[in-house]
């Protein structure tokens, strides 16, 4: 798959399954169960925690918007480096397991797919991010009917992170369905939003500076959605290895 927003390839559920068909079974004794197992939980944990930090990201991110609060705002921006941070460490932790275990089979796409957890997680921050800019430069503005949806759509954007999270742990495959059906709900306000928002721009030049900044934040808390859907895929596939799509 292509991030196109960022230009780069990521070892989606397809990739992995073809890497790891190639690879095939490990052969009788040859995977040191305790320290690979040890290791994956340590993988595990990390994602999960980074996932909680992004979490809370969303919701300050939120708080700065509707609050006008410029420095609560600036404070999500700037923590969005630690979210960076843990994503390398995810991923060289990845890296040094593969290289040092030899993992294959399902421990290998357990593994790979931790890491794109991680790099989903890692890409929700940088909406955060962007959510807490657009916050920041609509704090001297005046308020736009209350901005709408926006609020509303992060609330549900956190807490879907929240349960795909709570999936994760147990590698619960229904709660991961649940999860991305959760989706639909952010699209619709999303498109009521930019309807709205495009309605009140055109009625009013006043309205086109906050209206634009708020159709962005709009569409950055929208791609939080998708990116959630993504995880959930991840567990999906984790727990079947087969791919699926559960937001088509």
């Amino acid at each position: 798959m292509i991030d196109h927003e960022h230009g780069v390839r990521e070892p989606a559920p397809r990739a992995i399954a073809e890497i790891t068909a190639e690879i095939g079974a490990p052969a009788p004794g040859s995977v040191p169960r305790e320290k690979l197992d040890a290791e994956q939980r340590q993988v595990k944990d990390l994602v999960l925690h980074m996932g909680g930090l992004v979490e809370g990201q969303i919701r300050e991110a939120a708080r700065a918007l509707v609050q006008h609060d410029a420095d609560r705002a600036y404070a999500v921006m700037g923590r969005d480096r630690e979210v960076n941070e843990m994503a390398r460490e995810v991923t060289d932790l990845v890296a040094m397991t593969i290289a040092t275990q030899q993992p294959v089979a399902r421990d290998l796409r357990s593994l790979l797919t931790l890491d794109h957890v991680a790099l989903e997680i890692e890409r929700i921050g940088d909406h955060a991010a962007n959510v807490a800019k657009y916050a920041g430069r609509l704090a001297p503005l005046p308020e736009l009917d209350g901005f709408l949806d926006v609020p509303a759509m992060a609330e549900l954007a956190a807490s879907g992170l929240c349960a795909v999270l709570g999936a994760l742990v147990d590698t619960d495959t229904v709660q991961a369905r649940e999860v991305a059906a959760g989706d639909d709900e952010i699209d619709r306000l999303y498109h009521r939003t930019f309807a709205k928002t495009l309605g009140l721009m055109q009625a009013d030049p006043a309205n086109v500076d906050s209206g634009a900044a708020l159709l962005v934040a709009a569409h950055e808390v929208e791609r939080v959605g998708d990116r959630v859907t993504n995880i959930a895929e991840d567990i999906v596939f984790l727990a079947t290895g087969e791919v699926e799509d559960l937001n088509p």
